[in-house]
């Protein structure tokens, strides 16, 4: 199957498409049957599949006779009759061909318009295509292709829609295209789609290779308390640990910012930026010199503990890391792609494996982990269906708390229309305009696990929070009134806010596409 790439003309939905009479139209037997129906007699017929071969198109029949009995047959035609259209045929003397008496109903008639109530401007359809034949034209006039396409998405799943293009459509192909109007149509690579399936795909094998930070957090500080430990992997051990937030700096915005700068999410960017001064105090730069430092026949490297060649470590970081993940076991069952958050996993220590081994796995998961949050934003970023653009950034941050480190789970996602992402880019606009969500998850003594949801558009702040603990649910019921209060001191306009018992609930997620391919093509 091929996909189709971007048409440099709009395609447009013929308004005359499934208005051809079929009377009289004789359809050839693939297998002549003799006395398929006695003469003078007519049978209903089914069409029960199209495809196109070459300029003909191939369809089987289903035929309820008289008599109540029923047969199939394989019939080819010059005209393409749409899977569920009902006929009355008869046999001629000639028993190669059934003659189309009358079109008694056509259950699914190929759309002529699109209802843009249903399908709103900007929608991203996705079809496949199930004929295609050019239609006579004068003589020196470009040639139009008549097309008709299984729509696979969207509220018209199922229906077919009829369109002329330009060019010549591949039968059998994908098509992805966005709506413009009710007879209008957009057609865009495919790539982009297939860049995301491989996304998700990547992201299901990372997720079973990640684990939970508390657990590499929790053994650099031996290390780091251990005045026996060897002096540069402890030195490393206190650089990463002193360069973790507490949680007074997330209560700035400009700490925040740097927090999340630093959480490792942008750590690719920064390459890519030529910023190798910002690899210092980046927790995913951390980690990677860390496991460099304890990957076994790797001697003391001096350039990635200096950070000052970031050409050298993205060169260097995605073999020892391989290598490192290598021997990593599965523990316990892999969470769905893209699910926030990211569940706890814990990594035990192997029998014979000695504590530096287990600490490079140890911190081989945590890139995993980092990894893993950064798939699910690539895969949860894009064009959605409703045509508007969804960007997504989702990290993981270890917050200091008194002797401890509590990992602060987060999910920004901004959602705008295109017009509102044409005027953000050319900075005429309010950022607050667009809709924004804040997600966050985090597990801390004494209340429990805690996940908040927020929406915040135009200024106006709505949020649910969910508190796995009964007792610390009525708690921080108890004290919305205060929390209300002060959003409001901030100056914003403040909706809903309630908390529950327990953790939210897990719907389908927005995707990009809800359906990639068609099972039977």
């Amino acid at each position: 199957m091929t996909e189709i790439n971007s048409l440099g003309a709009q395609a447009a939905v013929n308004p005359q498409a499934g208005k051809a009479a079929m009377t009289g139209e004789l359809l050839r037997l693939l297998q002549p049957q003799s006395g398929l129906l006695p003469a003078g007699e007519s049978a209903r017929a089914e069409v029960m599949s199209l495809r196109q071969v070459g300029q003909d198109f191939q369809m089987v029949l289903r035929l309820t006779l008289a008599n109540g009995a029923q047969a199939q047959v394989q019939t080819s035609g010059n005209q393409p009759l749409l899977q569920g259209s009902q006929l009355l045929v008869s046999q001629p003397l000639d028993s190669s061909n059934l003659l189309i008496q009358q079109v008694a109903n056509r259950r699914d008639v190929a759309l002529s318009r699109l209802d843009t109530s249903q399908l709103p401007i900007g929608t991203l359809l996705q079809g496949k295509v199930m004929t295609s034949q050019p239609l006579p034209g004068s003589p020196g006039e470009p040639t139009t292709f008549r097309a008709l396409v299984s729509l696979l998405n969207s509220a018209q799943a199922g229906a077919t829609l009829s369109i002329d293009s330009p060019r010549s459509l591949p039968v059998g192909s994908l098509l992805t295209a966005l709506v413009q109007g009710d007879q209008s149509l957009r057609f865009v690579p495919l790539s982009g789609r297939q860049d995301q399936l491989a996304i998700a795909q990547q992201l299901l094998a990372q997720q079973g290779r990640q684990a939970s930070l508390p657990g590499l957090l929790a053994a650099l500080q031996q290390i780091q308390d251990n005045g026996a430990s060897h002096g540069s992997l402890r030195a490393s051990a206190e650089q990463l640990l002193a360069g973790l937030p507490d949680a007074r700096q997330l209560s700035d915005a400009k700490g925040l910012a740097q927090a999340l700068g630093n959480s490792g999410a942008f750590f690719e960017a920064k390459l890519l930026g030529g910023l190798p001064g910002g690899m210092g105090s980046d927790f995913k730069a951390q980690l990677g010199r860390l496991a460099a430092q304890l990957l076994p026949g790797v001697p003391s490297n001096s350039m990635l503990a200096s950070a000052a060649t970031a050409g050298t470590l993205a060169q260097a970081l995605p073999g020892f890391v391989r290598h490192a993940l290598g021997m990593l076991g599965q523990v316990g069952p892999r969470p769905p792609p893209g699910s926030f958050p990211l569940p706890s996993r814990l990594l035990q220590s192997l029998e014979g494996e000695d504590d530096l081994q287990h600490l490079l796995r140890l911190a081989a998961a945590a890139i995993s982990r980092l990894q893993s949050h950064q798939l699910a934003s690539l895969q949860q970023t894009g064009t959605a269906e409703n045509g508007n653009v969804q960007t997504t950034w989702q990290t993981e941050i270890p917050v200091r708390q008194g002797p401890d480190f509590v990992p602060l789970q987060v999910k920004l996602q901004r959602e705008e229309t295109p017009r509102q992402q044409e005027d953000s880019q050319r900075d005429s606009r309010d950022p607050l305009t667009a809709l924004w969500r804040i997600e966050l998850a985090f597990d801390l003594p004494p209340i429990g696990p805690l996940q908040v949801q927020a929406q915040l558009i135009q200024g106006k702040l709505s949020g649910q929070l969910w508190a796995e603990r009964p007792s610390t649910a009525q708690l921080i019921d108890s004290h919305l009134g205060e929390l209300r209060k002060r959003l409001l001191s901030r100056g914003l306009d403040v909706g809903d806010l309630a908390c529950h018992a327990g953790t939210p609930p897990q719907g389908p997620t927005t995707r990009l596409e809800q359906r990639w391919v068609d099972e039977t093509a």
